[in-house]
């Protein structure tokens, strides 16, 4: 007598096994960046201005008094007399309109300098966002990617307030992602429980700050993701095919949003049993 088990039939087995949340969220990524690529010059930029995040605009827009020392610090640093003067004329634009544009907050994550720029975030997008929408859901998976974003452009204004330079790029929202997947995916499985359905495995719990700093692999990766944050900031370097330098202190915004933030949706998830 054949003593094995019923198991159900097994279907096709799909070719990118990610969450659709995560697939949708790349594919969104994708798609506004095909379109960038086709529209004219004009209107390229004109969407540029009204989805990136630019700190100055919102320092004006806070503080009406900053705006003499936005032009003249635009006209500071190097660069030729004529890119100075280029500099100064932009800023002036952004502080003649004292809207703030705050949707930009959050528009910017759309945005992406270069298609090496998008593909670079979108493998770490799936990377750390799959556990996270697995664990979670797409609505919490959401939401703590758009804090994340948020965090990281709230922290690079604290930081760099009279920067003309547009943020563009989701790598806050993926910064808090990792965070979120750091604190439960560098562990080994917990054991078997008895009786619990076996096509799902037990949920790893959530790790402690203080157990996560006692975890080797997780404190190594998360070591040389600071480092390289760090080092790529400070030599002004581009990352990931972006165009310009990274904004190493949007990430570090995302990534505490997302450490942090992460617990009370673990409470909510063990309240609903979900």
């Amino acid at each position: 007598m054949d003593a094995s088990p019923e198991l159900p039939r097994q279907g096709r087995v799909p070719v990118f096994n990610l969450p659709g949340v995560v697939t949708a969220s790349i594919a969104v990524l994708a798609a506004i960046h095909v379109v960038r690529t086709v529209l004219p010059d004009d209107l390229d930029l004109s969407l540029l201005l009204h989805l990136a995040f630019i700190p100055a605009r919102w320092a004006a827009a806070f503080d009406p008094s900053s705006a003499a020392e936005i032009v003249r610090a635009a006209g500071e640093g190097a660069g030729t007399p004529d890119v100075l003067a280029a500099r100064q004329d932009f800023a002036r634009y952004l502080v003649a309109d004292p809207a703030a544009m705050p949707w930009t907050g959050a528009s910017y994550a759309l945005l992406h300098g270069s298609w090496m720029h998008l593909i670079f975030n979108a493998v770490w997008l799936a990377a750390f966002g799959t556990p996270v929408a697995r664990r979670y859901g797409a609505l919490r998976y959401g939401l703590l990617a758009l804090a994340g974003v948020v965090a990281g452009a709230l922290t690079h204004l604290l930081l760099d307030p009279y920067s003309l330079m547009p943020l563009v790029g989701a790598s806050a929202g993926i910064s808090a992602l990792m965070a979120a997947a750091a604190r439960f995916v560098f562990q080994p499985p917990p054991p078997f429980v008895a009786g619990a359905p076996w096509q799902l495995p037990p949920r790893p719990k959530l790790q402690s700050i203080p157990e996560l700093l006692r975890n080797r692999p997780a404190m190594l990766f998360l070591g040389i993701w600071f480092v390289t944050n760090l080092l790529f900031g400070v030599l002004a370097l581009p990352l990931g095919g972006s165009e310009g330098p990274i904004a190493w202190d949007a990430h570090l915004g995302g990534f505490v949003a997302g450490f942090f933030l992460l617990p009370l949706m673990e409470r909510r998830l063990g309240r609903s049993g979900a």
